[in-house]
């Protein structure tokens, strides 16, 4: 039943559900507990026992896990199997209430950029990464496959939307006015891949990690966005709008969106050359938010 639920869904999933790994929390804490029973014979008590393990341990994958089990539960019943999607809800209430601590990802203080800078090395790719993603703000998916391509000759760079967050169907590509600092590191770069890894393939998530830790950073590579919106809020960089969609984050609800489609280019290059003058030690540029 779960691959028939999967499969239903794959079309609204991005990268056809592998890239949010939408199986996972059921392929590595449910399926091995229950997968082999009669779904008429899943009883709330089965549910409890396969989260149990990870109720407190892995709160918010127990939370996945057992919000698509019950979508497993709710398309077998209307395929006509006698289940009940209540046993799920009977097995939540079984597993108690957890206190969840939320642990932000460790970001560097904005303060601290300009010297996190100095000590990212130009020469590797590694460094050449997250130099690129301070002065972008842009996710790593974003970031790390970037190509030279993708930059044209005004300076903006335009991320496709396969590697922009969102839901299938709902994202579009992402425009980003790149500062002079970020425009020099696409130079004389040839063609292809701006941060291949060794393999020529871009260069994944851990590699850029273990860097950090080599040279002794503690902010973790999302962290940088933080670092960006925290220095906005302290200093009065620029309005929100702009801010948020610096962030690519979406502003207003769905009717709000249908008639406000700019994505603020404009206004958004300026307080991306004031950041990134920041983040190089350079002179505080003008800001018109």
């Amino acid at each position: 039943m779960v691959d028939i639920v999967f499969e239903a869904k794959r079309d609204g999933l991005r990268g056809n559900g592998k890239r949010g790994r939408w199986r996972s929390p059921l392929d590595g804490h449910v399926i091995p507990v229950i997968g082999r029973m009669r779904m008429t014979d899943i009883y709330q008590v089965a549910v409890r026992d396969a989260i149990t393990p990870i109720w407190r341990a892995k709160h918010p994958t127990a939370i996945k896990a057992i919000q698509r089990t019950r979508m497993v539960f709710e398309e077998a019943r209307f395929a006509g199997i006698a289940c009940d999607p209540f046993t799920v809800d009977a097995a939540r209430r079984m597993l108690g209430e957890v206190r969840h601590q939320v642990e932000h990802i460790a970001a560097t203080a904005w303060q601290d950029v300009p010297a996190l800078w100095d000590r990212l090395d130009p020469d590797t790719i590694s460094g050449l990464c997250l130099r690129w993603m301070l002065l972008t703000v842009v996710r790593f998916d974003g970031c790390s496959r970037a190509r030279v391509s993708e930059v044209d000759a005004s300076g903006i760079w335009t991320v496709p939307a396969d590697r922009v967050k969102g839901r299938e169907g709902q994202v579009q590509d992402f425009r980003v006015p790149l500062p002079p600092a970020a425009v020099e590191m696409v130079q004389d770069r040839g063609a292809g891949l701006l941060f291949p890894g060794n393999t020529g393939q871009p260069i994944g998530s851990r590699a850029v990690e273990l860097y950090l830790d080599r040279i002794g950073e503690p902010g973790r590579p999302h962290g940088f966005r933080t670092a960006f919106r925290t220095w906005v809020q302290d200093t009065d960089a620029c309005s929100y709008d702009v801010a948020e969609t610096i962030l690519g984050h979406r502003i207003g609800n769905k009717i709000e969106r249908s008639y406000a489609r700019s994505d603020l280019l404009e206004r958004r290059r300026p307080v991306m050359a004031a950041w990134a003058a920041h983040v190089t030690g350079a002179d505080t540029a003008d800001v018109v938010p």
